[in-house]
This record gives structure tokens, sequence and C-alpha cells, in this order.
């Protein structure tokens, strides 16, 4: 699993047909800091991510092991939204800001 920002859509008028109803996300990685990085991935979403939020995303065949994504053509699926973080005891991200 990695952790994403995400930062807009993807919209395909033409697509293979068992991706008909599946919103796809872009992402952009983010470090154990929050600092994003300059990777960048398109992925499936399967909890209904909006952009902004912090997401966990996992790539590979992990990808089509969720309800959303099982047996399609995809290569990553949102498949978390996260609330907080912490690293070594210290709060890294909080929804909200809280």
């Amino acid at each position: 699993m990695l952790l994403a920002r995400v930062i807009g859509t993807v919209v395909a008028s033409r697509k293979e047909e068992t991706l008909i109803g599946l919103k796809l996300l872009v992402l952009r990685a983010i470090d154990a800091e929050g600092k994003e990085t300059s990777t960048t991935v398109v992925a499936a979403d399967a909890v209904g991510a909006g952009e902004g939020e912090i997401v966990l995303y996992a790539s590979g065949s992990s990808a089509r092991q969720t309800l959303a994504t099982d047996k399609k053509p995809v290569d990553a699926v949102v498949m978390a939204i996260v609330d907080q973080w912490e690293v070594g005891g210290v709060t890294k991200y909080k929804k909200n800001g809280e």
C-alpha cells in the first residue's frame, strides 16, 4: 500500500466494457512526511475518494482484489481514505486539520 493525494479525475468516454461505472482518479504519491513526490498514477476508486483527500492505494495484481476491481484490467486502486497517520509517535497528518 502506498500513500497519495487525489489531484484530479480522468474521464474516458470510450473504454473497456468492464471499466464502465468505475471512477478514475489521478493520484500524486506522497512520502511518510506528507511531501508530494513526482510520481503520479491513475487509479480506480473503490471507496468514493475525492479531490484533495489523502488515500491508500495498491498497484499491480493487488489492485484487482477489491469488490469494485475484481477481474478488471486495472493496475492501481484506491482502497482507503486516510484519517490520520503517525511516524515515530508524531502525528504527520490529520484529516481536516483537527
